[in-house]
């Protein structure tokens, strides 16, 4: 009987280190291992100089989404996780296109069409200021053409919270 939970202990102590990639080596470890502690990628992206980005979002309640940079020669470069508010400042409304999200943030939680408003809205939660932060979604507009029209942020927080949730923050109204 006292298997059991041992193997469960166990169990849950290799999910949480496998969580951000813990114990991966940028250089030195190879594509294989990234998806050996961190299993399969949500998405892989090929991107301009060669490089592959596998996607780990640990959407919702995890609040981050990891991207393991793997050089052209099937090495790991950097394991970075995205939902950060250096990253959302880099959306610019009327200019950034939905080919540039995706590569700064991965595939989204949710995404939602609303034909009223001709719009595509991608979401995403995350922590504000760092971890620990303030949990917030992340809510990115875009119109038929592929570009970014409006960022909402909307306060998650037990104590903002109202009749919708939160707090909203819009940028580039």
């Amino acid at each position: 009987m006292r298997t059991l939970p041992a193997l469960c202990l166990a169990l849950l102590l290799a999910g949480c280190a496998s969580f951000d990639g813990r114990g991966l080596m940028p250089g030195s470890s190879s594509a294989a291992e990234v998806e050996s502690v961190m299993g399969a990628p949500a998405e892989k992206r090929q991107v301009a100089n060669g490089e592959t980005w596998y996607f780990y979002p640990r959407q919702p309640y995890g609040r981050m989404t990891f991207v393991a940079r793997i050089a052209p020669d099937g090495r790991l470069i950097a394991l970075e996780q995205r939902l950060t508010d250096e990253n959302v400042a880099k959306i610019i409304p009327n200019t950034t296109r939905a080919e540039q999200v995706r590569d700064l943030f991965g595939p989204p939680w949710s995404t939602m069409q609303v034909a009223r408003m001709d719009r595509d809205i991608w979401t995403w939660h995350m922590k504000r200021y760092g971890d620990p932060g303030i949990p917030v979604s992340l809510n990115v507009q875009l119109s038929p053409d592929g570009v970014v029209r409006e960022v909402y942020i909307i306060d998650e927080s037990s104590r903002n919270s109202g009749i919708f949730g939160g707090v909203g923050v819009g940028i580039g109204f």
